[in-house]
């Protein structure tokens, strides 16, 4: 389930980075060298606000769906607590041992 979220996210990065070349800046673009000949040739007058709309729709499913991947990773087994006390243990008995010798 995991996979097939990264890989949707990528996919929709892809199309979001593609939104984000054609918009048309403050300036001109890519959209001004293609997009403006599109909306005089098919009067099309509102492409930025529909680019616009597209950039923040795609940013805010990207943003879900990484947050939404987070609960599909399993979780790491924690490990019991007896291996401190062990730890401590051993140390005194090799105490012993060189009280022996």
């Amino acid at each position: 389930m995991v996979e097939f979220i990264i890989i949707l996210i990528l996919i929709l990065c892809f199309v979001l980075g593609f939104f984000v070349l054609v918009q048309k800046p403050k300036g001109s673009g890519l959209s001004g060298s293609f997009g403006s000949l599109g909306a005089q040739v098919m009067g099309v007058q509102k492409s930025g606000d529909t680019f616009e709309k597209g950039t923040w729709i795609l940013m805010t499913v990207i943003a879900a769906l990484c947050i939404a991947s987070t609960m599909f990773i399993p979780k790491a087994e924690r490990p019991k607590q007896t291996a401190p006390q062990e730890q401590t243990q051993q140390p005194q008995n090799q105490n012993n041992q060189q009280a022996t010798n």
